[in-house]
């Protein structure tokens, strides 16, 4: 069985369409990071660095109990375990190539772009301006390496594509104001629709749709969320 710790964001959703399309067995724990839950002990005994996705596999090698957190070795290690979604061997360096580019690249930036838009005081126009063009110079890399190719390695649907998946359904928030944040991006729009048309994409959205996450963006979530902005000694 795997516990699969949740919240209602573009990381931890990628795990969740992964567990719907293999069907493995999994219970889904809340952590509401509006609530600070993250940083709780018992949670950081799973994940030290205190975000989610989080997993632990009471079947793991050997039978023993395996914690593993951050998308993309969950996802990594699912695969390996369920031999699924992989693709072909001869595949592997480009795979783990095109998980690296997501993790480190275009989900990052992603992320910032949205924070500096939404979150950030209305005087970050610097930040705004770099991470946004960062996440659409991302945008265009993977969009270029998809002319004439279904999925992103290979001649299946891999881990991949459910990486890149996660964070293209927030590029209404990526690329706030555009009316069709994809539509620069004809090749990044196909495989994203296409990803999203799948029936376990539907079961993947009602993942931890019966537990009241906080929705409200008041002082404590600003504190849950971003606690280095509370550091006593700010960099100057």
């Amino acid at each position: 069985m795997i516990r699969f710790y949740f919240h209602p964001t573009p990381n931890p959703a990628k795990v969740a369409l992964f567990l719907e399309e293999t069907g493995l067995p999994y219970e889904v724990v809340p952590v509401d990071t509006s609530k600070g839950e993250q940083h709780a002990p018992a949670f950081r005994a799973i994940n030290p660095n205190g975000k989610v996705p989080a997993i632990v596999d009471t079947e793991g090698p050997g039978g023993k109990e395996t914690r593993v957190f951050d998308s993309t070795a969950i996802l990594l290690y699912l695969a390996e375990k369920t031999g699924k979604l992989l693709g072909a061997p001869a595949d592997r360096p480009e795979l783990l190539s095109w998980l690296m580019f997501l993790a480190s690249g275009l989900g990052p930036f992603s992320g910032q772009s949205v924070h500096f838009q939404f979150a950030a005081p209305e005087d970050a126009v610097y930040a705004r301006n770099r991470y946004r063009r960062e996440a659409e110079r991302h945008y265009q890399v993977l969009n270029d390496h998809l002319e004439g190719r279904d999925h992103i390695v290979g001649d299946s649907y891999t881990i991949a594509d459910i990486s890149a998946w996660g964070w293209l359904d927030r590029a209404s928030r990526v690329r706030k104001g555009e009316e069709d944040p994809l539509g620069p991006y004809p090749n990044l729009k196909r495989l994203f629709e296409t990803v999203d048309a799948r029936p376990a994409v539907a079961r993947a959205r009602q993942v931890g749709a019966g537990h009241d996450f906080k929705k409200v963006n008041d002082e404590e979530t600003k504190r849950a969320l971003f606690p280095s902005n509370y550091h006593p000694s700010p960099v100057a």
